[in-house]
């Protein structure tokens, strides 16, 4: 079962390029911090500007990187059915433990194109997928009976990262989908408890990426029960959820770790730096909360 903290990864750039030696660093901190698992060119690892060689090779590095002591859910979604199977098919060969796939975008398919979509794809491979339903970015969302016929077709289909900024999404899912597998993830920082509160199993954060530790263990306390603990941790960090949106996600977290020293804050075009208003934002947040 996928549950937990899984950190959607940045891609750290230098001079133009993929910075490696940041790309390692990075993972085998968030294995240190107690990460449940590394989330390689989801979103916030801005896979929409990497070319195909360099997608599947930071997928092969996530892999090699980890080696095995937490899990790699690879981001493998694009609007073209053939280049998500190319890049799941590859995923599942490099040695990914499962594959994060984002609803289509732009060219906004129905209901049933949704579901042939993520059917070819789970049909393909053996291994664990993911679903990624994220409004916001795609134009529409992986319908509630859409998840329900495809978990019920498909057993490879093993959990739903859920950004739609909705937690009654969350009790929808829950109740449409009988598998006892299943899982739901938040994919949205500031909605990790709610989401919680109403079954869903962890989350696929941003913040995680700054706070590795302190998301970890939010999420567990949490999920053990102490719901004070967690709450208090919520709404401490509160501001850091919601000021790593200040801006298009990943400029803000990228601004972050520069400030960490833990990457450089560049993002390929056409994101762009953050303004000197968001910058400051970003790194007052930080400042208050003695991260740096």
């Amino acid at each position: 079962m996928f549950k937990g903290v899984y950190t959607a990864l940045v891609t750290p750039f230098k001079d133009g390029k993929i910075d490696e030696e940041a790309f390692v660093s990075i993972i085998n901190d968030q294995i240190a911090k107690g990460v449940d698992g590394v989330v390689p060119v989801g979103s916030t690892g801005e896979s929409p500007t990497l070319t195909v060689e360099e997608h599947l090779h930071v997928i092969d590095l996530a892999v090699k990187t980890v080696a095995g002591r937490i899990k790699v859910l690879a981001g493998t979604g694009a609007n073209s059915t053939t280049e998500a199977l190319a890049f799941t098919k590859e995923a599942e060969q490099l040695g990914a433990d499962a594959s994060l796939i984002i609803a289509p975008y732009y060219n906004k398919p129905s209901q049933d194109g949704l579901f042939e979509h993520f059917g070819m794809l789970a049909k393909s491979v053996k291994f664990p997928i993911v679903l990624y339903s994220i409004p916001g970015r795609c134009g529409i969302e992986i319908a509630v009976p859409t998840v329900k016929r495809l978990a019920e077709a498909y057993p490879n289909i093993v959990a739903i990262k859920e950004a739609g900024g909705n937690s009654d999404r969350v009790s929808q899912i829950r109740a449409a989908v009988k598998r006892p597998d299943f899982t739901i993830l938040s994919g949205d920082d500031p909605l990790t408890l709610s989401f919680m509160a109403v079954g869903a199993h962890g989350v696929i954060s941003v913040a995680s990426n700054v706070i590795p530790a302190e998301v970890c263990k939010m999420v567990r306390s949490f999920a053990a029960g102490n719901t004070a603990e967690a709450l208090a941790i919520h709404e401490k960090y509160y501001p850091l959820f919601k000021n790593l949106f200040v801006e298009t996600n990943p400029v803000p977290v990228k601004a972050a770790l520069a400030l960490m020293g833990k990457c450089r804050p560049d993002v390929r075009l056409p994101l762009f730096r953050l303004t000197e208003k968001s910058q400051a934002i970003v790194k007052q947040t930080l400042t208050d909360l003695g991260i740096i």
